[in-house]
């Protein structure tokens, strides 16, 4: 399936976007806006650029112009006698719509470097996910200029945010907006799609039209990485998202993030991360641990 440039209908008197998602979310998709998506209800398989990982309740994430994504939700939001049981809020603005240098004038340095970084997407965490969610729940109820004050509410928590995990890789954005490498947007794209499946090299060198050869110096050109480098990452990277799941076993992770069998898993995941999938899990009880601890601290 092809990236297709979808733009949700701005009003004439807006300068930008406030939009209240109820309905099934756009599939594998770009736009020039810069957007700001909040994931109320669902969860699924999200993708950014070259990044997927699992999503839940409360995902909050800020891409720059033209950076593909979609968030998938699970069978169970689809299939329910009510309709599409999913919802999420959208915030999109033009990188100019406050003016050509609004966010490059001195005081907006902070706030411009978490904009440029948003070319790769940025996973917002923490303290500033939560106060960023309060105010869009808010914002789809707001009268239009309560809505300007709201989003420069939002940009100052932006330029102050330390709390946020930059998704896609460096050079994914370069190779997705250059046309010489049309195919390797394809490739990158199929393998997104079946990551979680055996993939054959003759499917990808079909796809991009190449020989073995030529395929091979063109996706390290691109990704700088080779085409099973690339295909572990993105393994990896979904695979972390599970385990913060209690519920699934080792095993199965293994098993749904795309791996043959679970010693392969272990030493896959430790090349790529550097600890081992039970260390990871480990890792991640501790730090959910602290942070219980230390916001019980907090309220006291």
């Amino acid at each position: 399936m092809k990236a297709v440039e979808v733009r949700l209908l701005k009003e004439y008197d807006k300068s930008f976007l406030v939009f209240h998602e109820t309905n099934p979310f756009s599939r594998w998709h770009f736009h020039p806006d810069l957007e700001l998506v909040l994931i109320v209800k669902g969860s699924g398989k999200r993708m950014v650029g070259d990044s997927i990982d699992r999503f839940e309740d409360g995902d909050l994430v800020f891409m720059g112009s033209n950076l593909p994504h979609e968030w998938l939700c699970d069978d169970v939001y689809y299939y329910n006698k009510s309709g599409f049981q999913g919802e999420g809020i959208v915030i999109q603005f033009l990188p100019d719509f406050l003016g050509t240098t609004f966010f490059k004038i001195p005081e907006n340095r902070k706030l411009n470097k978490i904009i440029n970084e948003a070319e790769r997407g940025c996973l917002i965490k923490g303290v500033t996910r939560e106060k960023i969610t309060g105010i869009m729940k808010k914002i789809i109820l707001q009268t239009p200029d309560e809505q300007l004050f709201s989003l420069f509410s939002i940009f100052q928590l932006l330029s102050n945010c330390t709390e946020y995990k930059l998704l896609s890789c460096p050079n994914f954005f370069q190779s997705f907006e250059a046309d010489g490498y049309d195919p390797m947007k394809k490739v990158a794209h199929y393998i997104m799609q079946n990551f979680q499946d055996p993939i054959n090299i003759k499917n990808l060198l079909s796809i991009a039209n190449m020989s073995t050869t030529s395929f091979s110096v063109f996706f390290k050109k691109t990704y700088n990485m080779t085409f099973k480098e690339y295909l572990v990452k993105v393994r990896v990277g979904y695979a972390c998202g599970l385990l913060e799941d209690k519920s699934k076993s080792i095993s199965q992770i293994s098993f749904e993030s795309g791996f043959e069998n679970l010693s392969n898993f272990n030493r896959l995941f430790k090349k790529v991360k550097g600890c081992t999938p039970s260390e990871f899990k480990t890792n991640l009880n501790k730090s959910e641990i602290l942070k219980e601890y230390y916001e019980e601290h907090e309220q006291k």
